[in-house]
């Protein structure tokens, strides 16, 4: 047994070894029939010896029983977007702000191609792999541990030592040649093409079995941390790369460090060049500030760090005609026209729609129906509809008119002076606002009703089971379940996510109510001010405009909001159905209470999540932070706290519990330490 143990090791030592050459170095050092042979070797013993089995196993990569779905996964550390830059003038903007907060004449950036894949987060425990996970809403994504392990060129084992704990963030792609390969075996097999690699790629990663996603052509590259526990970061973001590719993760060999703003265009302008000579696609370029101290001092707003930005190359372009307009009635009532368009490939996907945004758009760019239109994707993502070619104008063209009344539901269509937007006046007698509002109401970032899809109401609403959200909880298992595919089982279920929702938080509860302009980070700060809802039910309108980053258009609209007696009814319905949250006492605050304060928020929060808690924080002025360091004044600790809270203890720095940071959220400063 300890001869054949010793050849097991042996065996998985020589095919990492193989495999880092091949996937990460691009340079074999044997033939592939070596490599299959070395494999079977290590297979047949295993085999003979189950005991000699192990999780980190090259011949554990492939296999596994299909998933019935993906279970969520919480970021230990958020994995953040980035914001963009389209033009010169963006990066010289981001620069020069930068610059202006650190207080130096000069910064030295991290340059690298911006991959246009999927983001995932590594979790390796003492080096050994242990899982993955999609970027989700960049709080919580889906765990495709099995999927990801599948991808030869990610290491099941860091070489050499490696910290306690790490997360390492990335981004899995399909390179151009596995792209075609994968297309034509489809061809050949009569199945449907994939319309781009980063379709392919999403694709693969999010199949439900494993040994599907192992025979997609994927690779990866490594770009940042999350959290990191047991031993000292890299000072820079080169020497954290450098840290990567030590360990056999790979890096981006065109990454560069330069320096300032002209330093990260020039890298731009010289990418842009050779970007259709690289083995796969990219939709830009990103800068990160190198010092990754600085990269600390920066922080972060809302969820974009304010050390990186990504530049994005061009939109590509084609020509195609639009059909016809249509107009979308959304949740507020804003009628938006979307272009219906014959079909045309753009940037290596098929548009057949984009929006228009509103009738002052459309008359600036003189659209009629039958025009030859540009249409290009914005910052290679959203389809947009530039301008028409009025010289290819057919006779028959007509101009774009807007509904008198509402196509759904037929109330007058109302547009105030001075406003863009036309609105359907229906409110909850519009269908189409009706849906849109109780899917907002139901969503994840709101009341969170699991099972309640766009699907299910539909029915609800066209049945005429549910007009308005308060609707929802005086549903019966019988009226459930007589829907098409529900049964019992699901009916409950249903029944039991509308039963957990009834507890939530004020800003959830806030959000979740749809009005006007009033998104997350708006409710957050509205309950952080007001402390409880009745409170915010009796403010005037300028008591509202004393809530930080609450200007005089949302204060009216959230005035308005509160002063409708139907509004009023729905609240009142919704607290009697059992909705409830808690609460704290109606406090008046200075702006910026908290200001000067760098905040570290870590671990379960009973009362509301760390992104709603760390909004309402920013709102009084708080700074947050993602990592604990000297700089840190308070760290706020839930429920399973981990390495955050040693960190904190080991450096004397001020914790709090829940209770805590409810004195926080009332603007209440921590003791100086």
């Amino acid at each position: 047994m300890s001869e054949a143990a010793a050849r097991v090791a042996a065996l998985r030592a020589l095919i990492a070894r193989h495999d880092h050459r091949y996937y990460v170095l691009d340079d074999p050092e044997v033939p592939d029939s070596e490599y299959d042979r070395l494999m079977r070797e290590l297979r047949e013993l295993e085999a003979a010896h189950p005991a000699l089995r192990s999780a980190d196993s090259p011949t554990q990569r492939v296999g596994g029983a299909a998933s019935g779905g993906f279970a969520a996964v919480s970021h230990g550390v958020p994995m953040l977007s980035l914001e963009n830059a389209f033009a010169d003038a963006d990066v010289l903007e981001f620069d020069r702000r930068l610059r202006e907060r650190l207080g130096t004449e000069a910064i030295e950036y991290c340059a690298e191609p911006k991959l246009d894949g999927l983001a995932v987060s590594i979790r390796y425990e003492r080096g050994r792999y242990v899982r993955a996970a999609t970027r989700g809403d960049g709080a919580t994504g889906e765990d495709v541990s099995a999927n990801v392990r599948t991808i030869r060129a990610i290491p099941l084992r860091l070489q050499g030592a490696a910290p306690e704990l790490l997360e390492v963030r990335g981004e899995v792609y399909m390179p151009f040649a596995g792209f075609r390969r994968l297309n034509d075996e489809a061809a050949a097999a009569g199945e449907k093409l994939f319309v781009n690699p980063r379709n392919a790629a999403a694709g693969a990663l999010r199949q439900l079995d494993p040994a599907v996603t192992a025979r997609r052509p994927l690779a990866a590259y490594f770009y940042g941390a999350g959290t990191w526990q047991g031993a000292a970061e890299p000072a820079t973001q080169r020497q954290l790369l450098e840290q990567f590719s030590a360990w056999g993760l790979r890096t981006n060999p065109e990454m560069r460090v330069v320096g300032g703003a002209a330093g990260c265009l020039d890298y731009y302008r010289a990418l842009a060049v050779r970007r259709d000579r690289l083995a796969y696609q990219i939709d830009g370029v990103v800068y990160k500030v190198n010092d990754r101290a600085h990269q600390q001092a920066l922080g972060q707003v809302s969820r974009a760090p304010r050390w990186a930005i990504a530049h994005k190359f061009p939109a590509d372009e084609a020509l195609t005609v639009l059909r016809d307009v249509e107009f979308q009635v959304g949740r507020t009532g804003v009628l938006t026209p979307v272009a219906r368009l014959e079909p045309v490939m753009v940037g290596g996907a098929s548009v057949s729609n984009a929006t228009l945004h509103n009738m002052d758009e459309i008359e600036r760019k003189d659209l009629r129906i039958g025009d030859t239109v540009l249409i290009r994707r914005a910052g290679d993502v959203i389809p947009e509809l530039t301008r028409s070619l009025p010289e290819r104008r057919p006779a028959h063209a007509r101009r774009i008119e807007l509904p008198v009344t509402c196509p759904v539901c037929g109330s007058p269509v109302t547009r105030a002076p001075g406003e863009a937007a036309a609105r359907c006046s229906g409110g909850f007698v519009c269908a189409a606002q009706r849906k849109e509002a109780l899917r907002h109401f139901a969503s994840r970032r709101a009341l969170d009703i699991e099972g309640l899809g766009e699907k299910l109401i539909d029915q609800l609403v066209d049945r005429g089971l549910v007009a308005n959200p308060a609707d929802f909880y005086g549903l019966s298992p019988g009226q459930l379940a007589g829907l098409e595919r529900m049964g019992e089982k699901s009916a409950a279920n249903v029944l039991a996510a509308l039963e957990r929702s009834k507890r939530t938080t004020l800003p959830r509860f806030l959000h979740a109510l749809g009005i006007r302009d009033v998104g997350e980070a708006t409710a957050a700060a509205l309950a952080a001010h007001f402390g409880t809802l009745d409170a915010l039910r009796h403010a005037s309108a300028e008591q509202i405009l004393e809530v930080p980053d609450v200007g005089p258009v949302i204060a009216a609209h959230v005035h308005e909001f509160f002063a409708s007696p139907a509004n009023r009814a729905l609240i009142d319905r919704l607290l009697a159905a059992g909705c409830s949250w808690p609460e704290g006492a109606p406090v008046v605050r200075a702006a910026g209470a908290l200001a000067g304060l760098t905040i570290v928020l870590t671990g379960t929060l009973a009362s509301m999540t760390r992104e709603e808690a760390g909004a309402a924080l920013q709102a009084l002025g708080a700074k947050l932070s993602g990592s604990v360091s000297k700089r840190t004044h308070v760290l706020v600790a839930g429920a399973e706290a981990g390495s955050k809270l040693a960190r904190a203890r080991e450096l004397g720095i001020t914790v709090m519990d829940e209770a805590g940071l409810a004195g926080l959220l009332r603007g209440e400063r921590p003791p100086a330490s």
